[in-house]
């Protein structure tokens, strides 16, 4: 409680620096969830890509990423078994940042897509089970974490097979490609920007004073989805078409129009990458800063500091623009080919899964998602499509990313307790 009452402006000074470098890992190497399948597609130039996700993670981190931070914060370990060492809380969550932002600049470095909610929370158990013991640890809250782990990977994987299906019969299969293309494209629109809204109204604007009713959601989200809709069919029938662009690719101007639909969904995948996965770095922080302010009370639920999730947004911005084009390349072109219509698949699914989760509370693995998304959209061109070594070498360096949270965790907690003790 001491050290609480004497280092308090700078354990909070020193978990907001850890926690800018952990959203600053957190874009560095997740950055590739949101924008890999856009680069690798072509659709987007790496420079757009930055741009376009420094506008939608920042947006998707402070407008919806309040969620999730709670079970980062609270749910993952027992926080009332630290009631009578708060320092130690404090000590382990700091430790975590900088456990987890550790192993993910050397991950980024090597361009390997590895989990940021592995890091953190592997970190986090770490901490606690050499602090308090395994009984700290919320083993069946893990349990269904470690389970969203493989249920995530299927249901993406499922909505961006069916998808991708849907996409075939719909266009490809249809005796004018394009003239289907020209129908549907934006149909599919109008379920993307409905996702987002969705999740963006009804769970992520309560923290900054919004509460809307159900119906207020739902009439807000069709009608910005219509709009949306509308408009990208005019940008579609307006854009110029060359028959002869077929003779190389037979269907070139049907992926032409999917290229528009991927900078779409490009703009929801970032988003929701940031709602979802800025609780990894501002989750602990926020557990910091709500100890020290409290004068070393923990209470199970506390309001997120104003100045948390725009910090863990301009991390993330910063993070993707500097290290990030290494990781979206091994996700972008690695796992199986894509086109225009397939990564729009890939996306879709994946941005929805997330952002359900996200609104239930739920941190998922967003490569993980985007993996299995991926995944089944290549399974729909058969499994040759998909290039099993690169998949072996991602799923291993999940396995790996557990305990080496854990164990840089073990170490930098005693260093930062012999330092302040």
């Amino acid at each position: 409680m001491d050290i609480i009452a004497n280092y308090g402006t700078t354990l909070i000074l020193v978990a907001a620096v850890f926690g800018f470098f952990m959203a600053w890992g957190i874009g560095a190497n997740d950055v590739a969830n949101a924008m890999g399948t856009s680069v690798g597609t072509r659709s987007l130039t790496i420079k757009q890509a930055i741009i376009i996700a420094m506008i939608f993670e920042f947006a998707g981190a402070y407008l919806a990423g309040g969620e999730v931070t709670s079970t980062i914060r609270s749910g993952i370990i027992d926080s009332a078994a630290f009631a009578d060492t708060p320092d130690q809380l404090v000590f382990g969550m700091i430790a975590s940042l900088l456990a987890a932002g550790t192993w993910l600049l050397l991950a980024s470095y090597f361009g390997w897509p590895v989990s940021t909610t592995h890091s953190i929370i592997g970190a986090i158990v770490g901490f606690a089970l050499v602090s308090l013991g395994a009984e700290a640890v919320h083993w069946g809250k893990l349990g269904g974490v470690v389970g969203s782990w493989i249920v995530t990977p299927a249901l993406s994987g499922l909505l961006a097979y069916f998808t991708f299906i849907s996409v075939q019969r719909l266009i490809f299969n249809a005796d004018s490609p394009l003239t289907a293309a020209k129908k549907y494209v934006p149909v599919y629109i109008f379920f993307t920007v409905m996702v987002i809204c969705l999740v963006t109204l009804k769970k992520g604007l309560s923290h900054v004073g919004l509460d809307m009713t159900n119906v207020q959601s739902w009439g807000l989200s069709v009608a910005v989805s219509l709009v949306s809709a509308v408009i990208s069919a005019f940008y579609i029938k307006r854009q110029q078409y060359n028959p002869l662009d077929d003779k190389d690719m037979h269907f070139s101007n049907v992926e032409k129009v999917f290229g528009i639909l991927m900078v779409v969904t490009a703009c929801a995948m970032a988003f929701a990458h940031g709602s979802n996965d800025v609780a990894n770095a501002i989750g602990p922080l926020s557990a910091v800063v709500g100890v020290v302010e409290s004068a070393g009370q923990i209470a199970s639920q506390s309001s997120i500091a104003w100045w948390i999730l725009p910090l863990g947004g301009i991390g993330i911005v910063i993070g993707l623009a500097s290290l990030g084009h290494k990781v979206m390349a091994t996700v972008g072109t690695g796992i199986t080919h894509l086109t225009p219509s397939r990564g729009f698949a890939a996306q879709l699914a994946t941005a929805a899964t997330v952002v359900i989760a996200s609104g239930t509370g739920l941190p998922i693995s967003t490569t993980q998602t985007l993996v299995g998304a991926v995944m089944g959209v290549g399974l729909a061109r058969g499994i040759a499509a998909l290039n099993l070594n690169v998949l072996r070498n991602i799923v291993v360096s999940w396995i790996v990313t557990l305990p080496a949270g854990a164990i840089l965790a073990i170490v930098f907690f005693y260093i930062i307790q012999w330092m302040f003790t």
